[in-house]
């Protein structure tokens, strides 16, 4: 019981560090992309981001965070399989969550490639 509360801790912990480095990050990104001003004719500056642009923006923070839940997905996985002491339901169940983790990783990465075609592509943007 000890040793599976440990492993949940250590889950925990990797997962929960993974998002306390993204989040820095995102919020840089966030903070120098949304500061973009265009001067006008008159003087005046106005925010010239569209519509598109954010939409753009807040795909590209959900796509970043279903990366990083996919890789933490494999990071469990791997955990899961150090720690499976050789037990064969363990290991298969390590196995599968590692899958899972890849296959929702490639998910994410298609669905991001697909969107941002379209929003090149397609519309423009």
């Amino acid at each position: 019981m000890k040793k599976n509360i440990s492993t949940k801790l250590g889950a925990f912990a990797t997962v929960g560090a993974a998002v306390l480095i993204s989040v820095p990050a995102v919020a840089a990104y966030d903070k120098s992309y949304l500061n973009k001003t265009e001067v006008k004719a008159n003087g005046s500056a106005s925010n010239s981001e569209s519509l598109m642009d954010k939409v753009g923006t807040m795909l590209n923070v959900v796509f970043g965070v279903m990366g990083l839940l996919a890789v933490a997905v494999i990071i469990l996985g791997g955990f899961q399989y150090m720690t499976s002491t050789g037990d064969v339901s363990k290991v298969q169940k390590a196995k599968n969550t590692i899958l899972y983790g890849i296959v929702g990783l490639v998910i994410a990465l298609l669905a991001y490639a697909i969107v941002r075609f379209v929003l090149d592509k397609v519309l423009g943007v």
